[in-house]
């Protein structure tokens, strides 16, 4: 079964320094038929005004992916990592017993523009632990490739879960399969462009969840780059 999450449906948050997009009920916005997806707690789109942030929060017990569009995005933490994360790399941030953080927009003039995701652990009270990685354009243009897993494989992040994360970005008329083994589940989410997902059509900011149909057909309509999650 395919279940389209459009993205004039998703809750929106306007802080003014922080615009935001909640696939998931988070924060103010709640929402009991969208709360998660299998593993799969929080997908945020923001956006984060010039010389702007969060100050420092906690987490724990939470597996954090961070993937900027556009813009650059400082970190900084309790374990002592200080990096700025620019377009196409990806944070992996394991919260286990505890962390604190901080994210800030370094630019003076210049807006970011990321996606949050955060998938709940297969375990919880891990050793908290961070990772930062680029992909390069070559390994992503239309293929899928994998960028965050349980097993580290081809390079990927680690993640603890049983979860796969796959990034692609596809020139207008390709077309990508993926094939899900037995009691496996599909997230799509289309960062920018427009896709065709098993005959529907799909802009910036939709998504689909795919369950109980073995294969998954994403064709681009323009140029577009996708998310797709194979999850337990």
């Amino acid at each position: 079964m395919l279940t389209i999450r459009r993205s004039n449906e998703r809750g929106a948050g306007d802080h003014g320094w922080l615009k935001s997009k909640h696939t998931f009920s988070f924060a103010g916005y709640q929402d009991p038929h969208h709360m998660r997806f299998r593993s799969l707690r929080v997908m945020n789109e923001d956006w984060i005004a010039p010389g702007q942030g969060f100050g420092t929060h906690p987490h724990n017990d939470m597996e954090i992916v961070t993937y900027v569009l556009e813009g650059a995005l400082e970190h900084r933490d309790s374990m002592g990592n200080g990096e700025v994360l620019r377009p196409g790399e990806f944070q992996r941030m394991s919260a286990g017993t505890g962390i604190t953080h901080s994210e800030f927009n370094p630019s003076a003039e210049e807006s970011v523009h990321l996606y949050q995701i955060w998938l709940h652990p297969e375990a919880k009270g891990i050793t908290p632990s961070y990772e930062q990685k680029g992909f390069p354009d070559e390994l992503l243009r239309n293929r899928l490739q994998l960028v965050a897993s349980r097993q580290p494989e081809q390079g990927s992040l680690l993640i603890h879960q049983d979860a796969c994360i796959y990034l692609s970005r596809l020139d207008a008329n390709r077309e990508l399969k993926h094939t899900l083994a037995e009691d496996r589940h599909a997230w799509l989410q289309v960062l920018r462009g427009e896709v065709a997902v098993n005959g529907e059509t799909l802009s910036a900011g939709d998504a689909a969840a795919l369950s109980d149909a073995p294969d998954l057909s994403i064709q681009a309509i323009s140029s577009a780059e996708i998310m797709l999650f194979d999850l337990a």
